[in-house]
């Protein structure tokens, strides 16, 4: 991409979207497009299709979707499944429309099977059932990477998809309705200490498994994609490195100066087991994550609390 090409990031203001536009115009793109959910409802197929006309970005980084924690996935699984196709589909089809150079969609390692073998290579993809507490998301997601490589097989885009491992970083989401596990327990044991309880409650048993990624490493990644790769193969991007949900826990405790216990509620589920990405095929592609975890969550815990 040349410094002057017309760029649309499709939710710039989420966590992802957001690491992208502050790498974008750190190194000095400045021709970017945005537009905030209400000024544009990519669920709407007639919105989408004259804000494309209108604007004609020549490329595409497509991080808008609707996302959530383990409660949120299994509470609202019909609103996933809708509004993530519903979106994806228009951008997607309005990008080929409408002549995009180049598109990368964000998908995510949940749409891999719950019990894949690990580390999880990309041709895992739907070799086994889904993790059914967030089946409804996945499914959307799938969808898209589909999407994406059918365009290309009959209409010769250069649409390519990238699965992340789990996020953390700036503009992340702390509502514990809704986050993630990593945001969600920093922010239960700030308040924990702020608040002198002796104890937290972290959800299941402590013995899952979880890879994280910072979100400007994800970020960096993906303009690395955007500038070299071309393929159907959606790309794993993650560290190769994952801890259980308990060593993240402590870890959190220590980082926060939370002197209690941690009460772990077994009746609360799991999830997947264990889902380490293999990133050998990015690695071979020149990208490797530069953030440690340890340090990120301490950048993380100081800005945002």
């Amino acid at each position: 991409m040349n410094k002057n090409a017309k760029i649309y990031v499709a939710g710039h203001r989420g966590m992802v979207g957001s690491a992208l536009m502050r790498l974008l115009k750190m190194q000095g793109y400045d021709n970017l497009i945005t537009r905030t959910s209400v000024e544009l409802d990519l669920r709407d197929q007639a919105q989408v299709e004259d804000f494309f006309k209108e604007t004609q970005p020549e490329y595409v980084f497509m991080a808008a979707a609707k996302v959530g924690g383990i409660e949120a996935n299994n509470t609202y699984r019909a609103d996933f499944l809708y509004d993530n196709l519903q979106l994806q589909n228009n951008v997607i089809h309005q990008s080929y429309k409408q002549g995009v150079k180049k598109l990368l969609f964000l998908a995510s390692s949940c749409i891999y099977p719950k019990l894949a073998p690990q580390p999880i290579k990309e041709e895992y993809l739907l070799t086994g059932p889904l993790e059914p507490t967030n089946e409804p998301y996945a499914i959307a997601k799938i969808a898209g990477v589909k999407l994406c490589e059918n365009y290309n097989r009959q209409y010769g885009c250069n649409f390519i998809s990238v699965m992340p491992t789990n996020l953390y970083g700036p503009n992340d989401n702390y509502d514990l309705q809704t986050a993630h596990v990593l945001p969600a327990l920093l922010r239960k044991f700030h308040e924990a200490k702020i608040n002198k309880q002796d104890t937290v409650e972290v959800w299941g048993t402590g013995t899952p498994k979880r890879e994280f990624l910072h979100v400007d490493d994800l970020a960096t990644a993906c303009m690395h994609l955007m500038n070299t790769y071309q393929g159907n193969v959606s790309v794993n991007i993650g560290t190769g490195a994952d801890l259980t949900i308990k060593e993240l826990a402590n870890t959190i405790k220590e980082i926060v100066g939370y002197k209690g216990d941690i009460r772990w509620n077994t009746n609360k589920p799991d999830g997947t087991p264990r889902k380490l990405l293999d990133v050998s095929l990015i690695h071979s592609l020149g990208w490797r994550h530069s953030i440690a975890l340890e340090e990120g969550i301490q950048s993380v815990y100081k800005d945002k609390f």
